[in-house]
């Protein structure tokens, strides 16, 4: 890639008054022209949408209502389980506005680690490996321009599933306090530098780190430090030790509790200037204080981000343009997996084997496993500070918890499935026509992806289930119905993860990880959180009258006719949700190869 950035007018001029030796990005020495505007950088994106969302397509209508009734009913039940919530504490006197406020510092601060890592990830891709980078930084573009150019870029790809989030959020809490007309405007000012800030933070890292390696190593080193990131955002919320907050009595006088109420769960984050400024307006107490600091902080962060891509940017897109080593080992044996496989025969066994070569090779995908064992060792410590002993905890609350914690590990697997499960066709990318082309049955193709996907996390569900349970000492009873219910789950959200992913495929995508956060992976998420609350809800009522039965000592008096309804009805569902989107991903297959 040539260093020079020559500007048209310059052409005819001596080569010593043609920017010879000029950095990429930054406009050449006597360049008289008018530099291109921030919206002329961002027009072709902005017309590139606006094209596909005119272009005529078999059934965008239906896909436009479905979208609509799904989206509405997941910022429905969003907004419904926050607000019951939130209305509770407002009738707990004294504390009531301060629990509030530590729950949204929970929530916000957690946002903070989804916005970094998410930043970290597609800032290289943005800034460093775009396909409209060469055109881009050849021409007579100032430095400045560009960078706010992909720092929105890197923004808004990053934080739309985060306001998706936010926005019920936020609802929930103006209606539970009596927020007012003016409420959505506070909420909005103080939430865009919210947004801000970690875009800037995780765009410089990105800058750094692509100068010290080759932006293709990079790619790998990344990777693991979002993972390590993510384990320490998941590690600083343990510190914080929500749990004491349930328990009141483990303080040693009120004052003590109120006092940890009072205090600032992260007075150096973000998360904590919105949470003020947010609680400030809404308990009658606002401050401008917090508002100030986030604006004014993500004021000088771009500053600040804005020196840095002008000194390094130049260099690091060089190195960009370094290709990766590759290499390829092979003992000419065949591996224990494949010696497993083998009774699946041949063409079954070799699919299944090249997912899981695909999988290993890719360190962005792999490399997220760490995260997961992190979080999975949380989960697990976590449930010996649940608060199930002491006076008023009773054999009904201590079997209804682990319940109700089907739908956090539904929740939980969900998303795993997005990231795993959902991009598989997707990832085939340009080499879906040499599958196509091909004489492979696109059933076993769909089902090699299933099942690689499916048997860890079924593995990983009843792991969990299984280990906290016993650690709970819930019943026998309990125990069977959390192990069936997330075994069914498990398949469903495979299901619908490989369904959804097969019926809107990204083919072209430059990243994988915003893969999941397109249309088709926000329909499987919502799809998903819709089973989940449904196959909770059909065996809520007979788990509730069992529980009860035993609870006063008369389990006879439970009926069977309503159980195996109610359990039948929700495996059903199950099946649906398994089978389904699996038929309709393989017709969709069918369709291509024509």
């Amino acid at each position: 890639m040539p260093n020079d950035t020559v500007a048209p007018p310059s052409a005819g001029l001596p080569p010593a008054r043609r920017g010879a030796g000029t950095p990429v990005g930054l406009p050449a020495a006597g360049a008289t022209a008018r530099q291109p505007s921030l919206w002329h950088l961002l027009r072709p994106k902005w017309q590139t949408a606006r094209a596909r969302s005119a272009a005529a397509e078999q059934g965008r209508a239906a896909r436009a209502v479905m979208m609509g009734v799904i989206g509405l009913g997941f910022w429905a039940f969003a907004f419904g389980a926050l607000y019951r919530v939130l209305s509770y504490f407002k009738g707990v006197e004294e504390i009531g506005a301060l629990l509030a406020g530590k729950l949204l510092g929970v929530l916000l601060l957690s946002f903070v680690s989804i916005l970094l890592l998410s930043n970290i990830i597609t800032s290289l891709s943005s800034f460093f490996l775009a396909r409209d980078l060469d055109l881009l930084v050849s021409a007579p573009v100032d430095w400045l321009t560009l960078y706010g150019a992909k720092l929105l870029e890197t923004t808004l790809h990053s934080s739309w599933m985060v306001v998706l989030l936010a926005i019920p959020i936020f609802s929930a809490y103006g209606f539970a306090y009596d927020g007012g007309l003016l409420f959505p405007v506070v909420a909005i000012v103080a939430f865009i530098p919210f947004l801000i800030l970690p875009s800037v933070v995780g765009s410089a890292i990105t800058l750094v780190l692509v100068n010290i390696f080759p932006a293709r190593r990079t790619r790998d080193i990344l990777s693991v430090i979002t993972v390590l990131a993510g384990a320490g955002v998941v590690v600083l919320i343990r510190l914080m030790r929500p749990e004491q907050l349930a328990r009141p009595e483990g303080f040693r006088s009120l004052v003590e509790f109120i006092s940890v109420l009072r205090g600032p769960t992260s007075p150096a984050l973000p998360s904590e200037w919105v949470q003020r400024t947010v609680m400030g307006w809404l308990t009658g107490h606002f401050d401008f204080l917090p508002l100030y600091l986030l604006w004014s902080t993500a004021a000088a962060f771009i500053v600040i981000g804005a020196m840095l891509h002008r000194v390094l940017y130049p260099i690091g897109f060089t190195k960009a343009q370094e290709s990766a080593q590759q290499s390829v080992r092979s003992t000419g044996r065949p591996s224990l997996l494949a010696r497993i496989l083998t009774p699946w025969g041949t063409l079954r066994r070799e699919l299944i084997l090249k997912e899981v070569r695909v999988f290993f090779r890719d360190t962005t995908q792999w490399s997220q496993l760490i995260l997961l064992a992190v979080l999975v060792v949380v989960y697990v410590v976590n449930i010996k500070f649940l608060p199930l002993s002491g006076d008023g905890i009773t054999f009904f609350i201590v079997n209804l918890i682990p319940f109700l914690n089907l739908g956090l590990a539904g929740f939980v697997l969900a998303s795993i499935a997005a990231r795993f499960l959902f991009p598989g066709v997707s990832l085939e990318g340009r080499s879906w026509w040499l599958l196509r082309s091909s004489p492979l049955s696109m059933r076993d193709l769909l089902w090699s992806k299933f099942w690689v996907g499916t048997v860890p996390l079924l593995v990983l569900a009843v792991s969990i289930v299984a280990v906290t349970n016993t650690l709970l000492q819930v019943s026998a009873f309990m125990f069977a119905v959390s192990i069936g219910s997330i075994t069914l789950l498990t398949f469903a959200i495979a299901g619908l993860a490989v369904g959804f992913g097969t019926l809107y495929p990204r083919f072209e995508t430059e990243n994988a990880a915003q893969i999941p956060t397109s249309f088709g992976g926000l329909m499987f998420m919502m799809t998903s959180v819709l089973v989940i609350g449904g196959v909770i809800f059909l065996e809520a009522r007979p788990v509730y009258r069992f529980l009860t039965a035993r609870l006063y000592g008369a389990p006879e008096t439970v009926d069977p006719t309503e159980m195996v309804v109610g359990f039948g009805l929700a495996a059903l569902l199950c099946l649906v949700a398994t089978f389904a989107p699996l038929r309709l991903a393989e017709q969709r297959l069918e369709l291509l190869e024509r």
